[in-house]
């Protein structure tokens, strides 16, 4: 639960830090202001809230406990001054000083998370290509986080070969594309046919999904680091799209296979995540033919906010209302299940409220995609404040989960 409330509050911090920082968002993507507020999204909202997920799906999907309760509730500590370390040091933009140790904190803690997840894997003998596809993402977490850290050590003891400008494209994609991409993949197989009651779905989607986007974002490290060819970087972009799409395909296949017909605001906001997740694709299409370098660093910077605030904030947006009230009723009623009437995971929240924070935020991404690629400010401040709409009403609904009260009928 602290990973959950964690999570909700960065999203909430994240959204003021739009508000205030809106204006860099037609600056260059590697500004001080603009790298806080990437850093909240994508370690405060985006990797705490998969921790949390993720230690209580390991359970569910492999049938082991996990490794460690104790080392969980650790890394939490650990992992969440981190964050706040960071996200402080890159808004005052202190980069050379304190930036090497908070990246060495941030290092071990991701480490830290990455032995308990795989250890408590490593002890099931179910293997499936789910377990893959979380292992990898596993790997990519691990270097994206090695790769932040050389780039921290670099501003003090300057070492590295490349710039940091080419160091930022690898330490980005292997996190939005190598990490979050891999894992929301993975464990998007299993969880879409779970809350679609969708059966007998073709598993070769998502094999051959898995090698063709593993190989394309390999490649495509590999290239960038050692020989940085254009031709190779597109040979590379196409198998990785490859791999994305046959994933959206197996999505689709569940969804018109599902025997829940109605989608609540959970599905409603994971199946748009799906759908989101076709927008990095062309605009990272789109932008390897753009020559104007204004036009350009505008495509670079809608990238990474079509990765962290459509795709993957989508997903947990939607994801948030089919696990955490499933946690807190067990939490609540499971003692008493048999026993009287209980009330359903799905009473713990208001969907109204739900489908409130829905519209906003498609309201605020419409309006992202407007100002960062004309470059109008008014624009995005719109955006911005439909997205701090969008965090407040959330964590309404996510604290409302987390506080409920157990309600008993002797």
């Amino acid at each position: 639960m602290p990973h959950f409330a964690f999570a909700g509050l960065a999203f909430l911090v994240s959204a003021v830090l739009l508000v205030f920082g809106d204006s860099f968002m037609t600056s260059h993507y590697f500004e001080a202001h603009l790298l806080a507020i990437t850093h909240i999204a994508a370690l405060g909202w985006g990797v705490m809230i998969i921790m949390g997920a993720l230690y209580q799906l390991i359970p569910v999907v492999y049938e082991v406990g996990l490794y460690s309760e104790n080392l969980a509730k650790f890394t939490f500590v650990i992992f969440g001054i981190s964050v706040a370390w960071m996200v402080y040091i890159f808004w005052v933009n202190d980069f050379i000083e304190m930036m090497p140790y908070v990246s060495i904190l941030m290092y071990s803690s991701v480490l830290l998370f990455i032995v308990n997840v795989v250890v408590s894997t490593l002890r099931s003998s179910k293997r499936t290509i789910q377990s893959l596809y979380i292992w990898a993402a596993m790997f990519w977490l691990s270097m994206t986080a090695l790769f932040g850290l050389l780039m921290a050590l670099n501003y003090k003891y300057n070492f590295l070969s490349h710039t940091h400008l080419e160091f930022l494209r690898m330490h980005a994609n292997m996190g939005v594309l190598g990490w979050f991409t891999s894992l929301i993949i993975g464990v998007g197989s299993i969880l879409l046919p779970m809350f679609f009651v969708s059966h007998q779905l073709n598993e070769n989607y998502m094999k051959w999904s898995f090698y063709s986007f593993q190989g394309g974002i390999t490649g495509l490290i590999l290239n960038w680091y050692f020989i940085d060819n254009a031709i190779l970087t597109a040979l590379f972009w196409i198998l990785l799209t490859e791999g994305i799409i046959l994933f959206i395909l197996y999505a689709h296949q569940s969804y018109k296979k599902r025997m829940r017909k109605k989608l609540d605001v959970g599905m409603k906001q994971s199946v748009l995540s799906v759908l989101f997740l076709f927008a990095p694709i062309v605009i990272g299409i789109v932008s390897y033919f753009i020559t104007d370098s204004t036009l350009s660093l505008r495509f670079e910077i809608l990238y990474i906010f079509s990765f962290l605030y459509m795709f993957i904030s989508a997903i947990i947006l939607g994801q948030t209302y089919k696990t955490i009230p499933f946690i807190i009723w067990l939490d609540r009623y499971q003692s008493w299940v048999g026993k009287t009437k209980t009330p359903l995971p799905r009473e713990l929240y208001s969907e109204k409220i739900g489908d409130y924070h829905f519209y906003a935020y498609i309201i605020s991404i419409l309006a992202f995609i407007v100002g960062i690629l004309s470059g109008q400010e008014i624009i995005i401040k719109i955006g911005s404040g439909f997205m701090l709409l969008t965090a407040i009403i959330y964590n309404l609904n996510l604290f409302k989960i987390i506080l409920h009260k157990t309600k008993i009928k002797q």
